[in-house]
């Protein structure tokens, strides 16, 4: 049964060793599984092996509005992208546990989270060595993946065009996400067009692996996954030489099994980068979290006081200021998305607490049936 599953990322060899999904599968019996390979506002496209998909039927609780009074659920914990569910028929009946999520804050004044796929093993940060190039959004990328448990990896496309115009464009580009990318994240420039070239990335595309790209439109994602496959199968743009930036070619997310046993799944552009309040900005600024404990006052906030090393460091040209003000700005967004979600959780709890009340009158007054 699972052979075929294999081919499109099933994470078990043989048994199943995880306990939540063996309770799961165990709660349905006649069940098999699938994979969620596309994701539309009108359902879901899911696939048991290679091949063609089969449209599915999404359980009543998630076609409902997310009011947990209604008895509807969040999106973010509907199926998306990268899931595992199980099938009877065409119909979904279960939601098999994610080993990780990538996701991001909705937009709107409401908190609101959006996953962009789930059963991730590695994120491909896609970004162009043309004006595309921005430090400071792959910084914000790689915080929003900071906390997802998969593993980043900044890839720069159109190295070959950047080399033609300058000999120093990659080791410039190189030098300038040392701080951004640090010791823990790889730095990949490839031309997407070349197969020889993107072969740089194998290490991360072994059989049984999924990856997903990320970033702004024209980057590059969509020529990348056509290498990758070896067939011009995602439609591409050209981008406007003005500003480098391209129309939206990927119109919603798939995933795609590639030739060597790996999975991708190209998104399309994003515009917005919003916090989910669940990341850790600390992590992916290490070196400023370093230089504030070497400041002389615990509370400093690396303004006029005495005794600064961040202010220092700044001064002496040993830290990037536009990377410090990102810091401060990306610090300020995770905070009060955080506390949006904590708002929120204390209300998903006092609905639940209601509807136990609620409930528990029908039953005193009606009994139960």
């Amino acid at each position: 049964m699972t052979s075929p599953l294999r081919a499109i990322g099933w994470p078990f060899a043989d048994e199943v060793d995880d306990p939540a999904w063996r309770e799961t599968l165990s709660a349905h019996p006649k069940a098999r599984p699938a994979r969620v390979i596309e994701q539309h506002r009108s359902g879901y496209t899911v696939a048991e092996g290679l091949g063609e998909g089969i449209k599915a039927e999404s359980p009543p609780e998630w076609q409902r509005a997310s009011s947990y009074r209604k008895g509807g659920i969040a999106p973010e914990e509907r199926a998306a992208v990268g899931d595992w569910v199980l099938l009877e028929g065409k119909r979904i009946v279960a939601l098999l546990p994610r080993h990780s999520a990538i996701k991001r804050g909705a937009a709107g004044e409401h908190y609101k989270q959006q996953l962009i796929a789930a059963n991730i093993d590695t994120v491909f940060v896609v970004c162009g060595l043309d004006a595309d190039f921005n430090p400071r959004r792959i910084e914000r990328y790689l915080v929003l993946m900071g906390g997802s448990g998969v593993e980043p990896v900044v890839v720069l496309t159109k190295a070959d065009k950047a080399l033609e115009e300058d000999a120093r464009a990659v080791d410039d580009a190189r030098a300038a996400l040392e701080g951004v990318a640090q010791d823990h994240v790889a730095v990949v420039p490839v031309n997407a067009k070349d197969r020889d070239s993107v072969a740089a990335l194998n290490g991360w595309l072994q059989p049984g692996k999924s990856i997903v790209l990320v970033g702004s439109s024209g980057a590059g994602k969509s020529t990348l996954t056509n290498t990758l496959l070896g067939v011009e199968k995602m439609k591409t743009g050209e981008v406007r030489e003005s500003d480098s930036r391209g129309r939206h070619t990927t119109t919603h997310r798939a995933l795609i099994p590639l030739p060597g046993g790996a999975c991708l799944i190209d998104t399309p552009g994003m515009r917005e980068l919003k916090p989910t309040g669940e990341e850790d900005v600390a992590e992916n600024f290490s070196d400023i979290e370093a230089l504030a404990e070497q400041c002389r006052f615990r509370d400093c906030r690396h303004a006029k006081e005495p005794g600064c090393a961040v202010r220092a460091a700044i001064e002496a040209g040993t830290l990037d200021p536009s990377r410090f003000a990102n810091f401060l700005k990306l610090r300020d967004e995770v905070a009060g998305a955080a506390d949006k979600l904590a708002t929120r959780l204390q209300q998903k709890s006092s609905d639940k607490v209601q509807n136990r009340a609620l409930y528990k009158r029908i039953d005193e007054k009606y009994g139960r049936h």
